[in-house]
């Protein structure tokens, strides 16, 4: 299959992220056609496209624009999510290092759409060099009189600003990272309202992915219809993935929707490291189930195939594990991460999280008993639909889907801990 490169098509120029070269390869072409639309056309045309939020919940991007009021008297803001912290999702750093102009273009589009004045691109703290890119490319916008006032002489204002966060996973939850922007801890809002109506500073906002935004240029220089005539039916154009795990290949790939998995993993991710077996795949960062090697059969990269076979395209945090891949201790590790970064704010996320981990510890460093997976179970249950926000069920995702999945494995280290306590009772 023959993948079109919509948002890596010139990642591979070193020159790309300076303003000139951009515009040589075509750059900034597409805000002069959308400055000279109605903003209305722009938001008709993102939707018809069918581009879904490519940062993991897959809504429809111009879908999402329409739920902003009109004529409020209040600023409108548009807020770049590029904070990209979840684990096996590094995506957007590529677009952000290496054709950061094409970031700028996205927001800039979306900016009219909006009727927004004001944008900020909000990075994750630990991306300091991703960070400095997209600084250095405003920069350079600024000074070639792209960004300020009168943009291209439409009389259109618009000024962005790139925002580092503090290194929290919770901001990228959306309320959350409205909450930081404020000034204030980064903790998710309770909803509704929703920040289309009352988000940054308490007036209409939304929030886009940094990936989303980029696919908007192309879009608008070639047409709604040529974006949706790519992928699936519900699943249009391409997505970005980063690939990590015991692969030959990792990286960040650029595939058309629907591409079957396993073509990924031979032909995209050159097959496995050391030829040894796949065992398993996490198909969109770590908050997604975990698929066996035997369930990846007919299964395409799509929010329908994905979700059909148990799993989400979610952020295209695409992590492959082989047969020598001990899933007790991955799902430790995941499960540390998760008990780490929760804000604190509800009691079920708090408390729930470290007895997760403690529990899926105590089965790996052989301290198991036959109770503990019902355990797992009970408490999970008290977590997932009980939190502001979606982080309590992200963090029992992987968990509840590792010892249903691999079954044998939480088992086998129950059973030799049961065999030791009786060994040593008997001694």
């Amino acid at each position: 299959m023959k993948h079109l490169k919509i948002l890596t098509a010139n990642v591979h120029h070193d020159d790309q992220i300076e303003l000139d070269a951009y515009e040589r390869r075509g750059g900034y072409q597409a805000i002069r056609k959308v400055l000279k639309m109605d903003p209305a056309e722009v938001t008709a045309e993102v939707k018809a496209s069918g581009l879904r939020g490519r940062g993991g919940a897959g809504f429809p991007t111009g879908v999402k624009w329409g739920f902003v009021p009109k004529n409020t008297g209040k600023p409108i803001y548009l807020l770049n999510n590029a904070d990209e912290s979840e684990p096996g999702t590094f995506k957007d750093r590529l677009l952000m290092e290496r054709d950061p102009h094409l970031v700028i273009e996205g927001m800039m589009i979306a900016a009219w759409a909006l009727g927004a004045n004001w944008c900020c691109a909000y990075i994750r703290g630990e991306y300091s060099f991703p960070a400095l890119m997209q600084q250095r490319a405003v920069d350079q916008a600024y000074e070639k009189g792209y960004l300020g006032k009168n943009i291209f002489g439409s009389g259109f204002d618009l000024d962005i600003v790139v925002h580092r966060g503090a290194g929290a996973y919770i901001c990228g939850e959306e309320t959350g990272l409205i909450e930081s922007l404020e000034g204030n801890k980064g903790q998710p809002r309770i909803k509704p309202p929703f920040p289309a109506v009352v988000g940054l500073y308490g007036c209409p906002t939304v929030v886009n992915n940094t990936e989303t935004l980029a696919a908007l240029p192309w879009i608008m220089l070639n047409g709604a219809s040529s974006y949706n005539s790519i992928g699936t039916e519900k699943s249009t154009g391409t997505k970005l993935f980063s690939a990590s795990g015991h692969i030959k290949k990792p990286g960040v790939y650029e595939v058309n929707m629907g591409y079957p998995i396993l073509d990924f993993i031979n032909n995209e991710c050159g097959g496995m490291r050391g030829d040894k077996a796949l065992k398993a795949v996490i198909t969109g960062g770590s908050s997604v189930p975990v698929l066996r090697a035997d369930e990846l059969e007919g299964v395409t990269l799509d929010y329908e195939s994905c979700m059909e076979a148990g799993t989400f395209v979610g952020s295209g945090g695409f992590i492959v594990m082989d047969e020598t891949t001990d899933m007790v201790e991955a799902c430790l590790n995941l499960q540390h991460f998760y008990s780490h970064e929760s804000c604190g704010q509800c009691t079920p996320c708090r408390e729930g999280a470290h007895w997760v981990e403690k529990i899926v510890g105590r089965i790996y460093h052989g301290g198991g008993s036959s109770s503990d997976l019902s355990l797992i179970g009970d408490v999970t249950k008290q977590i997932a639909g009980h939190t502001i926000c979606p982080f309590g069920d992200a963090l029992v995702v992987p968990v509840q889907s590792f010892y249903k999945k691999f079954p044998e494995e939480f088992n086998e280290r129950i059973d030799s801990a049961l065999v030791s306590q009786i060994g040593n009772t008997h001694v």
